[in-house]
C-alpha cells in the first residue's frame, strides 16, 4: 500500500480530552477515530492490527477444535429473565431498547444466555456432546466509566467461546486445554511474558475463576505474583486464595495489571437454570456443564499500545503489526523505489511505501509515530553504492545493506 492512497492522517497532538496514552498514540496514528468516551472507530491501519489478532486467536481456538460462528446483537429479554440477568439490579450495565410494537430488547453485552437457550435446538443426546462455539463479536457495555481509551470501552470487539460437555471431567480437561490455547495467544500476540493465568472471583457455584492479568501501569486491576511458583493471585480474593494454596503472603509482589482475558467453569448452573439437558445411553437426563472464555480483542490492542511504545510512538509487535515493512524514498528516486517496493513484497513482506512529496524528517517522524517493525530508506547517494538503509524501531539501530543482506534480515 502506498500512504498517498492510504485512508489516514498522522497528527502531532492528540485530543485535548483524551487521557489515555493507547488512545493518544492510536488517533495521533491514524489507526483510530474518537466517536465519544469509550467509543472508537478503527481506521484501516487499525482494522488490520485487529484482523491480525483475531488471526492468531482464530488459530488457536481452531486448534482445540472450537467452531466459529456469529451470534446477534439483538437479544430476547424472556431468554435473560430465566436467569434473573435481565433485571438492571443484577446487571448494570446493559443498554435496552425496543421494537416498534414495544417488544422490550437486549443489546448484546455477553451471550452465554443466548447461546444456551441456541443449544436447546442442537444438543438432545449425549452424541451431540462435546460442542465448543466461539465469536467475534462487537460487544455493547454501558460502562461508568471509560477513561482507559481502548482498553475499557462501552463498544468492543471481544473473542467469546463457550464449551459444553457431558461430564464435570470432560469439562475439566478442555478447560485446561483452553488455558494453554490462551498462553499461546498471548506468546503470539508479543505480551506472553508478561501475562499471568490469575485466581480470581468464582462467584456463587465456583470458588475460583481465572483471569489473564497483562502487567500495565495503565491497568485497572491489582494482582500479587509469586515469580517463583508462577502463581498470580487478583487482589479481591487474595485472602482465600492464599489460604487455599499454602502460600506465604509476604512472599508475593503487589503489581498493576490489564485483564486481556477470562475462562469461567459454570459447572452446571446454566444448565439448570435455563432447562437445558442431554439423554445418556440408557435414556436419562442429564444437566450439561458449560465453560465461559472470553478475550477482549481491542483490549488486548489497547494493552499492547500502552505497553510497546516510546516517546516517538507505537512499537508494534511483528506478529500484528499492520505492515512489516515502512518504505521511506528521500530524492528523485521514484522509479528506483517503485522497484524496491515490488521486489521487498514479492519476498512476501507486507509494505507501506511513503511515496508522499514530503521531507524527509516528517516521513521518519511518521515511520516512528506508526510504529511498523523496519523501516528501509532509499536514497540518490544509497542507490549510488547498490544499498538501502535499514532501521529496526524496536531497537532504533540503523545499519546501510545491500538488498540481499536486507532480505535474509527481515524476509
Amino acid at each position: 500500500m502506498k500512504v498517498s492512497h492510504l485512508f489516514t492522517k498522522t497528527l502531532k497532538n492528540a485530543p485535548a480530552d483524551e487521557v489515555a496514552k493507547n488512545a493518544q498514540l492510536l488517533i495521533r496514528a491514524g489507526y483510530v477515530y474518537k466517536e465519544m468516551a469509550g467509543v472508537y472507530a478503527y481506521l484501516p491501519l487499525g482494522l488490520k492490527v485487529l484482523e491480525n489478532i483475531k488471526q492468531i486467536v482464530r488459530e488457536e481456538m481452531n486448534g482445540i477444535n472450537s467452531n466459529e460462528l456469529v451470534m446477534t446483537s439483538l437479544q430476547r429479554k424472556d431468554v435473560w429473565e430465566k436467569t434473573t440477568r435481565w433485571s438492571d439490579e443484577v446487571v448494570d450495565i446493559w443498554f435496552k431498547t425496543k421494537l416498534k410494537d414495544e417488544t422490550e430488547l437486549g443489546l448484546g453485552w455477553s451471550h452465554e444466555e443466548p447461546i444456551v437457550e441456541m443449544m436447546k435446538n442442537y444438543v438432545h443426546s449425549y452424541r451431540d456432546l462435546p460442542v465448543s462455539l466461539y465469536q467475534f463479536q462487537t460487544k455493547l457495555r454501558n460502562e461508568l466509566r471509560a477513561k482507559s481509551g481502548i482498553m475499557r470501552g462501552r463498544e468492543f470487539v471481544m473473542k467469546d467461546m463457550y464449551s459444553f460437555h457431558a461430564t464435570k471431567e470432560d469439562l475439566d480437561a478442555y478447560y485446561d486445554q483452553a488455558a494453554e490455547a490462551y498462553k499461546r495467544v498471548y506468546e503470539r500476540l508479543g505480551i506472553g511474558d508478561d501475562t499471568y493465568m490469575t485466581f480470581a472471583s468464582g462467584g456463587a457455584f465456583t470458588k475460583f475463576s481465572h483471569e489473564f492479568q497483562t502487567i500495565c501501569e495503565a491497568g485497572e486491576d491489582v494482582i500479587y505474583l509469586h515469580r517463583g511458583k508462577n502463581i498470580a493471585i487478583n487482589e479481591e480474593v487474595i485472602d482465600d486464595a492464599v489460604a487455599e494454596l499454602g502460600i506465604n503472603r509476604d512472599e508475593l509482589e503487589q503489581v498493576k495489571t490489564a485483564e486481556v482475558g477470562n475462562i469461567f467453569n459454570f459447572g452446571t448452573q446454566k444448565t439448570d437454570e435455563m432447562d437445558l439437558y442431554y439423554t445418556d445411553k440408557e435414556g436419562k437426563q442429564h444437566s450439561l456443564y458449560i465453560g465461559s472464555y472470553g478475550i477482549g480483542v481491542t483490549r488486548v490492542m489497547g494493552v499492547i499500545a500502552e505497553k510497546m511504545s516510546d516517546e516517538k510512538g507505537l512499537v508494534w509487535p511483528e506478529a500484528i503489526a499492520p505492515y512489516k515493512v515502512y518504505l521511506v524514498s528521500i530524492g528523485k528516486v521514484s522509479d528506483e523505489a517503485e522497484v524496491l517496493y515490488e521486489k521487498l513484497q514479492t519476498a512476501g513482506l507486507t509494505v507501506l511505501y511513503d511515496d508522499r512529496d514530503e521531507r524527509p524528517g516528517a516521513k521518519f517522524a511518521d515511520a516512528d509515530l506508526m510504529g511498523l517493525p523496519h523501516r528501509v530508506t532509499i536514497s540518490e547517494r544509497l542507490i549510488q553504492d547498490g544499498k538501502v538503509e535499514y532501521t529496526s524501531r524496536a531497537s532504533g539501530e540503523t545499519t546501510v545493506l545491500t538488498l540481499d543482506e536486507l532480505l535474509a534480515k527481515i524476509a
